[in-house]
């Protein structure tokens, strides 16, 4: 029997992408998806794009939080879908892609989580570059950077009875530290080779301008799920390995091709097209 799915969208003053961010969902057309936006008070307009497609959505709310790891866990405590995963109101699905999570957890019940490839994607929709990545190696998102595509990633909620939710003084790696703890807990995460999102690069996302509080986060992940490796190897060398391991693994896997199927491509434009009107 194919599971359910429940998709949470944290925002926060991005009007300019919220509707086609919403649209992308509500267009995969799954049966039992669940979709809750939260908004932490935004001025923008985003609320009268919520009540645009409140028709669509489970639920939604617009008020003052804690940041972004606080909204999200309002989203992911709601949820009732037997697949969860999150949406950021800048990034996009790309068509079928729900479908084809769906799918892949029927085949695979021992899978606790999964995760896809992703499209980099200017303001305006355009792609930019593919993000084809690696399988899960936790040691390297540790110790040389999170090369997981967040949009891309999705698990069973049962998860979240095991390990809890996201780290609300987190507000820059929470993904990250998520990523780890699913390593810790010994859950079994796969990766397939599928475009499954669109990743938005603007000059006002967080990770361009807060350099020094995601360097401050790592060091502090890094810290807390690297011990039992920096005990053993100084850190400078530990990371220079970690970077050497996943840039020749990712390079013998082909993902550093960089060109966008067509398939890519016509998603987006399509999904794009009616902002553009």
């Amino acid at each position: 029997m194919t599971p359910t799915i429940s998709i949470v969208t944290c925002s926060y003053n991005q009007a300019a992408f919220l509707d086609t961010t919403i649209r992308s969902v509500v267009a995969q057309k799954i049966e039992g998806l669940e979709y809750f936006v939260v908004n932490g008070g935004s001025t923008d307009g985003s609320v009268d794009i919520l009540r645009r497609h409140e028709i669509d959505l489970a639920g939604w709310v617009s008020e003052k939080d804690g940041g972004q790891s606080e909204a999200i866990n309002k989203g992911l405590q709601r949820a009732s879908g037997e697949v969860v995963g999150w949406l950021c109101s800048d990034d996009v699905l790309l068509d079928g892609a729900l479908s084809e999570v769906l799918e892949f957890f029927a085949r695979h019940p021992d899978v606790d989580a999964v995760y896809g490839d992703a499209v980099l994607i200017d303001g305006k929709g355009r792609p930019l570059r593919m993000k084809h990545e690696i399988g899960f190696m936790p040691w390297l998102l540790a110790f040389d950077h999170n090369y997981i595509p967040q949009p891309s990633m999705f698990w069973r909620r049962r998860v979240h009875e095991k390990i809890g939710y996201l780290r609300e003084d987190l507000h820059l790696t929470m993904d990250l530290e998520l990523w780890l703890r699913f390593a810790r807990a010994g859950l079994k995460v796969a990766h397939v080779r599928r475009c499954w999102s669109g990743m938005r690069c603007h000059d006002s996302q967080k990770v361009f301008t807060q350099h020094d509080a995601i360097r401050s986060e790592n060091a502090e992940l890094r810290q807390h799920y690297g011990d039992a490796v920096t005990r053993m190897l100084p850190l400078p060398v530990v990371r220079a390995l970690a970077r050497a391991t996943r840039v020749v693994t990712k390079g013998l896997q082909g993902g550093y091709v960089k060109s966008v199927p067509e398939s890519v491509r016509l998603s987006l434009q399509r999904l794009h097209a009616v902002a553009g009107k």
